[in-house]
């Protein structure tokens, strides 16, 4: 009845909420899911987690940098932000600041004074490697031998 549903709104590592009453001076880190509906004055980063979500609230406010895999903004922000996976800017979202996004969302009626700047996907390191193997290695053998052989013609 209560378990049947797999796909959980918070990510893992819990829910915070900054509610509108509370100001905060200073850098925040978090895991899980961070609400802000107050003010934070001071950078916002998400320790290392792949699922970690910031949403800044229709009230909230946030006088600094914002770093974070996911990202919806529905209020102010006066810095930039860095979504590494993706950023949602809502309605009312204002960003005083550059956006640097891997993937993003901006419905009518969101601001970004500042410049958009797309994130490259970097590979996996299984990527990488398999992209630096030679497809066929006899193939690489053959090229190397008639490069020798052409050397010694010459």
């Amino acid at each position: 009845m209560f378990g049947g549903k797999k796909d959980n709104q918070f990510a893992k590592g819990g829910h915070t909420l900054f509610d509108r009453a509370l100001e905060i001076e200073g850098n925040v880190r978090f895991a899980g899911t961070l609400d802000v509906e107050g003010v934070v004055n001071g950078d916002i980063q998400a320790v290392d987690s792949t699922d970690a979500l910031i949403r800044v609230r229709e009230k909230g406010c946030v006088n600094g940098d914002i770093h974070a895999p996911k990202i919806i903004v529905n209020g102010r922000v006066n810095g930039n932000v860095f979504a590494t996976r993706h950023l949602e800017l809502a309605a009312k979202a204002e960003v005083n600041g550059n956006v640097h996004y891997q993937v993003i969302e901006m419905v009518k009626g969101a601001q970004v004074n500042g410049s958009l700047v797309h994130i490259e996907v970097e590979p996996k390191p299984a990527e990488v490697s398999e992209a630096a193997k030679p497809a066929d290695s006899k193939a690489a053998s053959s090229a190397s031998a008639s490069a020798a052989g052409a050397k010694a013609s010459s």
